[in-house]
């Protein structure tokens, strides 16, 4: 009678942990394409993209919990054309000479179901730490169509900064202070 009540102790141990195991993703750079937008002197939006990004994405989806580390390389900054960018190189915006990275990071992912619609995390910008919650959009995971066997995830991400809380105030009210950034992001399994 022991022996079978520890074999259904140990069975169930094992059946629990399959269903609870937290899944790492590794950003794929090659399609996670991180861009902002911000209103210039009243008559037209202007984009930027930054080309770099890298991170892990951990989800637990029986649990409905996770977790972002998401790293842009602000060194990676592409606003169209070279004058652009170094403008936007300068101090008083994104001041790449003292800071080469902007990051997001969450340990408090929301779930609608089985998909995840928003995330609350810290977003870090010229040094300066503040609390941001992202809309998630179009969540979906399943297997990568062209890497057979792998599991991927992707949605969309939105999120509003005011750029004068980091410090960024160089031309308000000229140039917006609410910046809006979207990040296509995709994700693979390790």
């Amino acid at each position: 009678m022991k022996k079978a009540l520890l074999a259904l102790f140990a069975a169930s141990a094992f059946t629990m942990s399959a269903f609870a195991a937290e899944d790492t993703y590794s950003v794929d750079p090659h399609h996670t394409w991180p861009y902002f937008e911000v209103t210039h002197l009243g008559y037209s939006t202007q984009h930027g993209r930054f080309a770099k990004t890298s991170g892990t994405v951990k989800l637990d989806m029986a649990a409905k919990k996770g977790s972002v580390d998401l790293n842009i390389d602000a060194t990676s900054l592409d606003m169209g054309f070279p004058l652009w960018n170094e403008h936007l190189s300068a101090e008083g915006f994104f001041d790449l000479a003292k800071y080469k990275s902007i990051t997001f990071k969450s340990d408090k992912l929301i779930f609608s179901g089985d998909k995840v619609v928003a995330a609350e995390g810290e977003f870090t910008l010229l040094g300066v730490t503040k609390p941001l919650k992202i809309e998630v959009h179009n969540f979906k995971c399943g297997e990568h169509p062209m890497m057979k066997g792998k599991q991927m995830c992707g949605a969309n991400i939105t999120g509003v900064v005011k750029r004068s809380e980091f410090g960024m105030t160089k031309y308000l009210p000229a140039i917006g202070d609410d910046v809006r950034i979207e990040v296509p992001i995709e994700v693979i399994k390790n």
